[in-house]
């Protein structure tokens, strides 16, 4: 294994697997670094990516891999990146006790939504129980919906959700905190509201049938979108000094730069719009400006060495 990469790429997901077929492309050597955790593992299908729609979320990244088999300066490892460090020359990561150097850093470990604590949510979980209207709506298209978000987080994503279904209703498992605007706005598109705690929700394979709330009251429903937060899947960006966001994402800027320089972060964890083709084209961003960078460094680099040469003559 190289003493030094170009670039190592933290996660392999589509956002590390995309920059670092665009990286082999460049002739660059690369290290990409993936735990095996990717954030749609519990999905039945992966949406809205050109030519792959429908396709399992795990079939995505084999083809990735395979598509990187040619390119014989990208290397892969499937261990967790634990320590991550900015030194003179570039960045160190600690994977598996061994620490390897490189010249830029990518993280592209994206994100993990946090599960409501609901009993018999988690096999349901990527079946009928989704986070992303965008990736899962049309497949409960005009079924009714729960939508679950506690004191006011559900009235956003019940108010996306109309332009799936219009069978619609909010459960916020305890008192709702809704404001008069929008109280009044759910009501003029008849989105009920039911405030009763949840005691579980029922179905069988993978298919929603139920809530039933701790009353006894049972509410048929055939899907379920939740609004319960996200959090960064590793801290790797934090401890190397990257700005956030208030929505907690890493702050990046032009090609996924972060204001830590040589580090860039591309996927789920720096962008609003996460969608699995998004992420690949940052991943495709920020390999084109990490090679911009490479590019002018190497031909500095080897002007100085010739002026060097010339003033030794």
């Amino acid at each position: 294994m190289d003493p030094m990469f170009d670039v190592i790429i933290v996660g392999g997901g589509p956002a590390g697997l995309s920059a670092a077929l665009i990286l082999g492309r460049c002739r660059r050597s690369v290290l990409v670094c993936d735990a095996g955790k990717p954030r749609n593992k519990a999905s039945h299908a992966l949406h809205g990516y050109l030519t792959r729609d429908g396709i399992e979320p795990a079939d995505l990244l084999r083809i990735g891999r395979e598509q990187l088999r040619p390119y014989t300066t990208v290397h892969m490892r499937s261990d967790e990146v634990t320590e991550a460090r900015r030194v003179d020359n570039g960045f160190e990561i600690t994977v598996n006790n061994d620490v390897v150097s490189s010249r830029k850093l990518l993280i592209a470990t994206g994100v993990v939504d946090e599960l409501p604590d609901i009993e018999g949510l988690k096999p349901l979980y990527g079946q009928s129980v989704f986070h992303c209207p965008y990736c899962d709506g049309w497949e409960l298209r005009d079924k009714p919906i729960a939508i679950y978000g506690r004191e006011d987080q559900g009235a956003g994503l019940a108010l996306e959700l109309t332009g799936w279904s219009r069978d619609l209703i909010i459960c916020t498992d305890g008192p709702a905190t809704l404001s008069a605007s929008d109280r009044k706005q759910l009501d003029g598109l008849n989105i009920p509201v039911r405030e009763e705690r949840i005691a579980r929700l029922e179905g069988s394979d993978g298919q929603l049938d139920s809530i039933v709330f701790d009353n006894g009251d049972v509410l048929p429903r055939r899907g379920m979108f939740f609004n319960t937060g996200q959090d960064q899947r590793c801290d790797l960006a934090a401890r190397l000094g990257c700005e956030f966001t208030d929505r907690g994402a890493v702050r990046t800027g032009e090609y996924e730069m972060t204001n830590v320089p040589g580090l860039f972060v591309a996927g789920d964890a720096s962008r609003a719009v996460q969608l699995a083709i998004v992420a690949a084209a940052e991943g495709a961003e920020a390999a084109f400006a990490i090679n911009k960078a490479l590019i002018k460094e190497d031909l500095l680099l080897n002007d100085s060495d010739e002026t060097a040469t010339r003033s030794r003559v």
